[in-house]
């Protein structure tokens, strides 16, 4: 006997198409996102298979998954994609409908990493990795976990003890505050 999936929720295809302004709906399975994903081996889901849920309606097993927070926002996915999905941009949306709907994170040092990631972002203009992870150190409580790394990034001279600021700083904080404008609207 063949069995048929079909979608049972097309209000969260709709909503992430939305509100990520990519067409999920186009993705045809083709994988060359998740085999481009550098974090692929340590999600729940690959990005192919989001997709997926995505289509099927599965909002609430993709909400509480692990795959939408270990995105790390690369784009590798997003370039590989032969439909020009953003499939970075549709995993900030699953991640921001999660927090809204108030769903459990796998790992609430995740959402925590997020934040400080974000706020790095917003303050540079660009990731200040060391201020990132000094943040993401006092909000999650988690001082010492991978300390021992430091040294050699240093050595190697891939952590900087300063911030760089982008050229675009000023406007990318504007885009936060338009961001956070929207958000109210909702």
């Amino acid at each position: 006997m063949e069995e048929t999936l079909t979608c049972k929720n097309t209000k969260l295809l709709s909503e992430v198409e939305r509100r990520s302004g990519t067409k999920v709906s186009r993705c045809f399975q083709c994988h060359k996102c998740s085999t481009g994903c550098p974090v692929a081996p340590d999600m729940d889901y690959m990005s192919s298979q989001v997709m997926r849920l995505i289509i099927l309606g599965q909002e609430e097993e993709l909400l509480k998954s692990k795959a939408i927070w270990l995105c790390a926002s690369c784009e590798a996915c997003t370039t590989r994609c032969p439909m020009d999905i953003d499939i970075t941009g549709v995993m900030d949306v699953l991640r921001m409908m999660a927090i809204e709907r108030k769903v459990a994170e796998p790992d609430a040092r995740s959402k925590e990493f997020n934040k400080a990631f974000l706020t790095s972002v917003r303050w540079h203009g660009r990731v200040f990795e060391a201020g990132m992870m000094a943040i993401y150190k006092l909000r999650s409580k988690d001082f010492f976990t991978d300390m021992d790394k430091v040294p050699k990034m240093l050595s190697k001279r891939k952590l900087a003890l300063w911030p760089h600021f982008s050229r675009v700083a000023g406007e990318i904080r504007k885009v936060f505050k338009r961001a956070e404008e929207e958000e109210k609207k909702r």
